[in-house]
């Protein structure tokens, strides 16, 4: 006898490991929850791609923007990802991360621009700053190369977590004709329904991973099995402190005085977030794999950028100011 006989047979008894919930009846499960944060922004990027006409997506070869081109290619399979990608190249990124960004791209056959700080340098519409970090001048050549591309929508990997300034930000967020963020002009977003209206020069920045955490981008990168640059695992690396953080020996961070100088040493370090060189610190870590990571990233109380970045340390709302001149 099987299990419809079983319940459809007047007044016999039925087992109770037998009777099936009603969610199954009705042929439902409830998703996890990474499952609903990978559909969320799976229909987050879908939105996009039906109601802009060129859109672009922010990828530096970080963990974020991984994650996120994985969610692209996901909403889109079997057809190719439907729009470039774009980076604004310091000129002093690690080079593990950009030599995984062009592999990445040539797996995916994606076209990829560059916007390069150094030929603002170059040309002069920039200058070196004195602390020597570059992140704070990558806006200027995103907005350019927004406004050069004419893209109208922008997808970013910033999640509300990271940083307070980001945490205002909504899932859409219109930028004006001079790429400038206004955190008093934010539009609602109740029931998940997006308003991507702007006017001719004005341009959105779309973030799909709003809703989630490092431990839920960790935790999907365990789960669907994403390679990334191998800095983000414990590794040996020549490093000194500054300001309270582990700098990288390298050509773009070097000691300052003698004090820094001393205090060059091997230690077992990986990084949570990935930049400029010269402002983004390393931590004292043994993870060498996802596993580990997760553990880890469970235990901490402190975000990624509060720890490892010292450009957000200029004061205490670095971000927001660079977000409201146009930064990511």
């Amino acid at each position: 006898m099987t299990l419809t006989d079983t319940i459809d047979a007047p007044g016999t008894p039925v087992p109770d490991d037998a009777v099936p919930s009603a969610a199954l009846v009705a042929g439902e499960r409830r998703l996890t929850q990474l499952e609903a944060l990978e559909s969320e922004a799976i229909h987050i990027i879908r939105e996009v791609v039906a109601e802009f006409e060129r859109p672009v997506m922010l990828f530096s070869g970080g963990k974020d923007s991984v994650v996120m081109l994985h969610l692209a290619a996901k909403a889109f399979f079997p057809a190719p990802v439907p729009f470039p990608v774009l980076h604004v190249d310091t000129g002093h990124n690690f080079p593990e991360v950009l030599a995984f960004r062009d592999a990445t791209v040539d797996r995916l056959r994606l076209r990829l621009e560059v916007a390069s700080v150094q030929d603002y340098l170059d040309d002069g519409r920039l200058r070196e700053r004195a602390d020597g970090t570059r992140n704070p001048l990558q806006t200027q050549p995103l907005l350019d190369a927004i406004t050069g591309h004419r893209f109208d929508a922008v997808f970013g990997g910033g999640r509300r977590d990271e940083e307070k300034a980001r945490a205002k930000e909504r899932v859409f967020s219109l930028r004006d004709e001079f790429g400038q963020w206004d955190p008093r002009n934010q539009r609602p977003e109740l029931w998940n329904l997006y308003n991507g209206r702007h006017r001719p020069g004005e341009h959105v920045r779309v973030f799909p991973l709003s809703n989630w955490t490092e431990l839920d981008v960790w935790r999907y990168i365990a789960t669907e099995d994403i390679a990334l640059p191998e800095l983000y695992y414990a590794h040996e690396r020549d490093v000194f402190d500054r300001d309270g953080m582990l700098l990288a020996v390298g050509p773009y961070s070097q000691p300052r005085n003698d004090a820094e100088a001393a205090a060059v040493r091997t230690e077992t370090v990986r990084y949570r977030t990935v930049g400029d060189m010269s402002c983004t610190g390393a931590v004292e870590s043994d993870a060498r794999d996802v596993e580990a990571v997760i553990a880890e990233v469970a235990a901490t109380r402190i975000t990624e950028r509060g720890a490892t970045r010292a450009d957000d340390r200029i004061s205490e709302a670095a971000m927001e100011d660079r977000k409201k001149e146009g930064y990511f």
